[in-house]
């Protein structure tokens, strides 16, 4: 073993005797010393004060968000390696976040107490003057198997009504857009979340840990927010959405048991969208069954357009064109545009994208003018009716 060399060698024997009160004397006449002990004395006296009298910041408003839905707690072994990048027949969900930087925090989480504590008083990035009331609402969940399921309440209002951004049309034509894939990626949630305008709906990953922290944190900032459900494809398994994915041939206790833990993973949402669910979709009677789901829970189903065809069951809206299905900024702008042309043809229109840093990125340069050239930014769930 190699050691450091002593650089300060001491004489050996005792060292001689010091006299403490005159060294402590001539410390003291130490102008320098004396500034010092001064500032430690001020220093000591001020977390003696906020001990004894209190947190400063004590009464600037929080969020208290129960973590006791972990997204683990009622998921069966193997969950997480559902999503692990470098999986055989990965699906483009995992692949996408987790290639995403995750360098900005997620809301904080207090591990011993079982609670999220988010300060909304943030000067430098304060919550929205339009939030939206904080979920649950009083009336409209029970206990489900990881948390609150939505309910129809007794006086006839639904989750639909109660949880979707209020909308007022100025007669303009209508145009819209979700973003999904929110959740994973603590950076791109947060970005989209705070340097996206309210009207702009967000959709968020069931698998997502801290998924009520961030769907409060999108209310206050006034966004509807989309849960979304992982539904067979085409290519499945190769191409698996995870162990809750809603399968096209299962047994309809088994679509209903998956269905309710999608649901209770979190709440505040207005309804559900999918993710991936090619076959599932095509399925007559497993979209039946999951319209009547929905619809017996006052939920809406927005979907990216491979159900623009379905109709029936829970309030529903298609998404006219997906934005980013090609990666570049001329590309999304293109398709941008090509929303608000379908918007003036149609009078309304309804895109969808994914989280994206270039997405994000170029929604938000699009939504700072698209009102100025005669259009009006609406909430998804303005889209819903019932067909």
């Amino acid at each position: 073993m190699f050691s450091k060399k002593n650089l300060n060698p001491q004489p050996a024997g005792p060292a001689p005797a010091i006299r403490t009160g005159a060294l402590a004397r001539r410390a003291l006449a130490n102008p320098f010393i004396g500034a010092g002990a001064a500032a430690s004395l001020l220093v000591a006296t001020v977390i003696t004060l906020i001990l004894v009298g209190g947190d400063p910041k004590a009464g600037e408003p929080i969020v208290r968000v129960s973590l006791a839905k972990a997204a683990g707690a009622h998921a069966p072994p193997g969950w997480r390696e559902a999503l692990a990048p470098g999986r055989a027949g990965v699906t483009r969900l995992s692949e996408e976040i987790f290639q995403l930087s995750e360098t900005a925090p997620a809301p904080d989480e207090a591990a011993s107490t079982g609670q999220a504590v988010i300060t909304m008083a943030d000067a430098a990035a304060p919550a929205s003057s339009d939030g939206l009331p904080q979920a649950p609402i009083a009336g409209l969940f029970t206990p489900g198997p990881g948390g609150p399921l939505p309910i129809i309440a007794a006086d006839g209002r639904t989750p639909f009504q109660a949880y979707a951004r209020p909308f007022a049309s100025n007669g303009r034509p209508k145009v819209g857009l979700i973003i999904g894939g929110l959740g994973l990626n603590a950076k791109a949630t947060r970005q989209a979340i705070e340097g996206l305008p309210a009207e702009i709906t967000l959709s968020f990953v069931p698998y997502s840990e801290g998924l009520q922290g961030w769907i409060d944190l999108a209310r206050s900032r006034g966004h509807e927010v989309l849960l979304e459900t992982p539904m067979e494809p085409a290519d499945y398994p190769a191409n698996d959405p995870g162990p809750y994915t809603l399968l096209a041939a299962a047994a309809p206790t088994d679509t209903a048991k998956k269905l309710e833990w999608v649901l209770s993973r979190a709440t505040g949402y207005f309804g559900l969208t999918n993710y991936l669910g090619s076959r599932f979709l095509s399925s007559d009677p497993a979209v039946a069954g999951f319209a009547a789901a929905l619809n017996s829970r006052g939920l809406a189903f927005i979907d990216d357009g491979q159900a623009a065809h379905r109709g029936g069951g829970p309030p529903r809206a298609s998404a006219d064109r997906i934005i980013d299905e090609q990666l570049s900024e001329t590309a999304i702008d293109q398709q941008l545009a090509a929303l608000e042309a379908g918007a003036s043809q149609q009078s309304q229109a309804l895109g969808s994208g994914f989280a994206y840093p270039v997405t994000l990125t170029q929604v938000a340069h699009w939504a700072e003018a698209v009102e100025s050239r005669g259009y009006q930014l609406t909430p998804a769930s303005a889209f819903a009716v019932r067909r």
